[in-house]
């Protein structure tokens, strides 16, 4: 009854919007630009949290410990940077996807074929990897919880889906996400505490992880690395080498979806739909505090109490699933059910709008039928929603495991980022430098990938690390290469950039000289650098300072949290003179 209930209430909400979503692109893709800070923070949260997620941060602590978690935590430093630096500029490109940004930032015939490209490569094989992982997640949950054919499960949930993503576009999808993260959020809590109950309380569950890790450094510590006799030493599973890379490299050269160097995908997409700038920023400071710092405690306390309830468990992830099949009771074991079908719902409904927006917008009618009615834009869009899904089910199968799709997404997107920063801050990037980065990345990565982890034991990070490595480095000089070797965007394409945009800073000065009479300050203030540096710790210190609380640590955690209190205050003041300035 509570599944079918929840059912029910997204398939109304869908519904609902039905008649506003279908009136034109602008309202089913981007909400007619109207959608406030929360409601857009809110839906990046609930996207990110997709029916894979509490399976794979189980299969990391229950193998590596809480520390097992820096294969992502390293991204805070990637979304800050939208935050303080992109967010702003999105807003002001004015556009539909941050395909269509091409357009803007490059000219002529090869600004269009990097647009018809990119919309065309993110739209489908990376699109349909993401909904694939996600998916085969999803079947593992209910092959498990049901004992029903998988297939006939997740067609349950496909065809909801489908009725407000399709239906009502981005509205839908914004206030259906609000709903969902609630229920997954709650259900996720309440799970984490009948599984400390279950093994006999925080101090059993502390007991019996030092005696399967060894320590309870090397189960709770949230670094991955010790000092002993005054020594830095990696733990065996993280080695010195990988651990600089995560912390270095891949957080501003890897492509991932939800921390884009540079900011875009699905999160730009929020940002273009929120009511102004200060809303588009707001929502995505606020999606990353809570997506790094406040909701993974709870799949994190669960994945370690998996480690006693279930140590012979060959398959790490599905833990997660046994637990709260054999731990909770009715109604809260419905009520976590319907919280997987609300994470897996709200991804795919994001997944399958922001992939049919760049079908339609950026190839469909840029390049095959440009004059066409906004209704019949709508019609071919819904299609497209449609056809996406069902190319997802061919890639779910090709997938062994959602932690291993979470890397190759990572090593298929290395390289590109950091041509995706500097195209906003430096007029001499032009399209094929954007183009060849993203070719060289493909092929590299797919080289490196089918050959490194040959010379490396299985599971290795060294690996991962060394496949990071190769493509950024082979990737870089290419693409800088090819910048140099070509010709710079016209002077008449510049100057129509930066009077759209103004981003500001000594590689637009040459520029800036000739539109505004002199260089100018970077978008967000002299403090931007400041207030990225407090926006990390802002995170990690509330992130680390729950995690003392919640393992009994008062005093570490009640520092950690003021620390991060103070930097969240020298945002919120940076912020609102930044506003007062713009007045």
């Amino acid at each position: 009854m509570i599944v079918a209930g929840y059912f029910a209430l997204s398939t109304g909400v869908g519904l609902y919007f039905t008649r506003r979503g279908g009136t034109s692109l602008n309202e089913y893709f981007l909400s007619g630009r109207d959608v406030p800070w929360w409601l857009a923070g809110a839906s990046m949260v609930a996207t990110t949290f997709a029916a894979d997620t509490p399976l794979v941060v189980t299969g990391l602590v229950a193998t590596k410990g809480v520390a097992g978690n820096w294969l992502w935590w390293n991204m805070v430093m990637s979304g800050m940077l939208t935050v303080f630096f992109f967010a702003r500029l999105w807003r002001r490109a004015n556009v539909m996807t941050d395909v269509e940004f091409a357009e803007v930032r490059y000219g002529g015939r090869r600004a269009a074929v990097l647009r018809g490209f990119r919309a065309l490569y993110l739209a489908i094989p990376v699109n349909l990897i993401i909904m694939g992982w996600v998916t085969r997640a999803m079947i593992k949950i209910l092959s498990i919880s049901l004992g029903v054919t998988p297939w006939v499960a997740v067609g349950i949930c496909f065809v909801v889906t489908m009725l407000y993503a399709v239906a009502a576009g981005l509205w839908a999808v914004l206030w259906t996400d609000l709903v969902q993260f609630v229920v997954k959020m709650s259900a996720v809590i309440v799970l984490a505490v009948y599984a400390v109950r279950a093994v006999g309380g925080m101090g059993a569950l502390k007991a019996g992880l030092v005696r399967h890790f060894g320590s309870e450094t090397a189960a709770l510590s949230v670094l991955p690395v010790s000092f002993e006799g005054g020594t830095l030493h990696a733990y065996a599973w993280m080695p010195l080498l990988a651990l600089g890379v995560f912390l270095s490299v891949q957080w501003w050269a890897a492509w991932y979806p939800g921390a884009e160097p540079g900011g875009g995908g699905y999160i730009a997409q929020r940002i273009f739909a929120a009511r102004t700038e200060r809303d588009g920023v707001l929502a995505t400071l606020f999606f990353q505090i809570a997506h790094y710092a406040l909701r993974p405690w709870p799949w994190i306390v669960t994945g370690l109490a998996t480690v006693l309830l279930y140590p012979n468990l060959a398959d790490r992830e599905s833990g997660y699933v046994h637990a709260f099949v054999d731990l909770l009771p009715t109604p809260w074991r419905g009520f976590m059910l319907a919280g997987f079908a609300a994470a897996y719902m709200s991804t795919i409904g994001t997944q399958l709008n922001w992939g049919a927006s760049y079908l339609v917008n950026d190839f469909y009618k840029r390049f095959l039928r440009p004059r066409e009615t906004e209704r019949h834009y709508v019609a071919v869009s819904r299609a497209a929603t449609v056809a996406l899904f069902l190319a997802s089910i061919a890639v779910t199968s090709q997938l062994s495991s959602v932690e291993q799709a979470w890397k190759y997404l990572l090593a298929l997107g290395a390289g590109t980022g950091l041509v995706l920063i500097l195209r906003w801050y430096w007029w001499r990037i032009n399209a094929w430098s954007e183009l060849s980065a993203m070719i060289v990345s493909l092929v590299t990565s797919l080289i490196a990938y089918a050959e490194i982890p040959r010379h490396f034991p299985p599971g290795d990070p060294s690996a991962d690390a060394w496949v990071m490595v190769v493509t950024v480095g082979v990737t870089t000089a290419v693409w800088l290469a090819v910048t140099f070797l070509t010709k710079p965007e016209p002077d008449a394409v510049l100057d129509a950039f930066y009077r759209r945009v103004r981003p500001g800073g000594p590689g637009w000065a040459r520029v800036a000289t000739r539109v505004a009479g002199g260089p100018e300050p970077l978008s967000g203030g002299r403090w931007a650098w400041i207030n990225w540096i407090a926006g990390i710790v802002a995170a990690y210190a509330t992130l680390f300072g729950i995690g003392k609380l919640i393992f009994g640590t008062l005093a570490q955690g009640l520092t950690l949290l003021a620390i991060a209190a103070v930097a969240f205050a020298w945002i919120a003041r940076a912020l609102r003179s930044s506003q007062e300035g713009r007045q």
